[in-house]
C-alpha cells in the first residue's frame, strides 16, 4: 500500500529520471498523484496504525494503474480542495467517492462507474424526520462540496452546516448539535453499523441516486487505459473480490451503474 501524503510536487505528474515531463504521451511508466480523501469509510480512510491509506477506492486505483501500466502515488486532502485541485488541473487523478454529475463533467473527465450510490437522510433514533420534507428549518449537516450540500441548498429550506469532512456532521448529529444528515447511502450505512447503532437511523427514501466514479484532468491520455483496466478487473473477478472485502457481500448484477 502507498503511504499516505507521499506525494510533495505541486503538480499532478512527477518528472522522469530523464528528465521529461509525465504530463504528455504515453503513460506507460509514468508516475502520477491521486487526490483522495482520508476519512470516507469504507471507500478511503487512514490506518491510524500504519499510517497508511486503506479502502475500496485506494485497492481499485491500485490495481487499475499497475494493469494500466503506471504509476501512483496518493495525496490526501478534504474534497472541497479535491474538487478545486482537479478542476484547476493541479492534479491528474482523483479518486473519492466522487459522483459523476453534468456540472463535473465539464471542467472533469471521468471513468466509466465503478459504484452506484445515491444520498439519504440519517436522523437520531427518535427524531420526528420521516424524510426529506420534513427538514425545512431544521439543522442538518452535510459536506462541503459534495452533491448533498448542493441538494439541499436547491431543493430546501434546512439550515445547512457543512464541514470540511463529513464525520464531523454524523458526530455533531450524534452529540445533538444537528437535527440530521445528508450524505452518501454507503457512507451513512456504515456510519450506523459501526458507530450509530441504537442512536441513529436513516430515513426517507434513496435520493438522487448517483455513481461513483474516477476523476480525470480534462483531456487525459489516462481515461481509456483506465478503463479498459477496469473493464478488464470486473470480467476476471476482481472487483468483486475487492468489494466484497469492504462491503462484506458481492456486488449485485446490476451494480455497474447502468442506466
Amino acid at each position: 500500500m502507498v503511504s499516505l501524503m507521499l506525494a510533495l510536487a505541486a503538480c499532478g505528474t512527477k518528472e522522469n529520471a530523464d528528465g521529461g515531463s509525465n504530463g504528455d504521451g504515453d503513460s506507460k511508466g509514468k508516475t502520477y498523484t491521486v487526490a483522495t480523501d482520508s476519512n470516507f469509510k469504507p471507500f478511503e480512510y487512514l490506518n491510524t496504525k500504519t499510517g497508511e491509506l486503506e479502502g475500496f477506492d485506494i485497492d481499485l486505483i491500485t490495481e487499475i494503474a499497475k494493469r494500466a501500466g503506471y504509476e501512483i502515488e496518493f495525496e490526501s486532502m478534504d474534497f472541497d480542495g479535491l474538487l478545486a485541485g482537479m478542476q484547476g488541473g493541479r492534479y491528474e487523478i482523483g479518486i473519492a467517492g466522487m459522483s459523476i454529475t453534468p456540472e463535473r463533467e465539464e471542467t472533469l473527465d471521468f471513468s466509466i462507474p465503478y459504484y452506484d450510490s445515491g444520498i439519504i437522510l440519517m436522523v437520531p433514533e427518535d427524531s420526528d424526520i420521516e424524510s426529506i420534507d420534513d427538514v425545512d428549518g431544521k439543522k442538518i449537516g452535510s459536506r462541503q462540496g459534495s452533491t448533498s450540500e448542493s441538494f439541499l441548498g436547491e431543493n430546501t429550506e434546512a439550515q445547512v452546516e457543512a464541514y470540511p469532512e463529513i464525520v464531523t456532521a454524523y458526530m455533531n448529529l450524534a452529540n445533538g448539535k444537528l437535527d440530521g444528515a445528508l450524505y452518501d447511502v454507503p457512507n451513512v450505512q456504515y456510519f450506523i453499523a459501526q458507530e450509530g447503532k441504537g442512536k441513529l437511523k436513516t430515513t426517507g427514501e434513496i435520493l438522487q441516486g448517483e455513481s461513483y466514479g474516477i476523476a480525470f484532468k480534462k483531456g487525459s491520455e489516462l481515461v481509456d487505459d483506465s478503463n479498459e483496466a477496469l473493464e478488464s478487473m470486473i470480467k476476471d473477478g476482481t472487483y468483486a473480490e475487492i468489494y466484497e472485502k469492504y462491503f462484506g457481500e458481492k456486488p449485485g448484477d446490476d451494480w455497474l451503474g447502468e442506466e
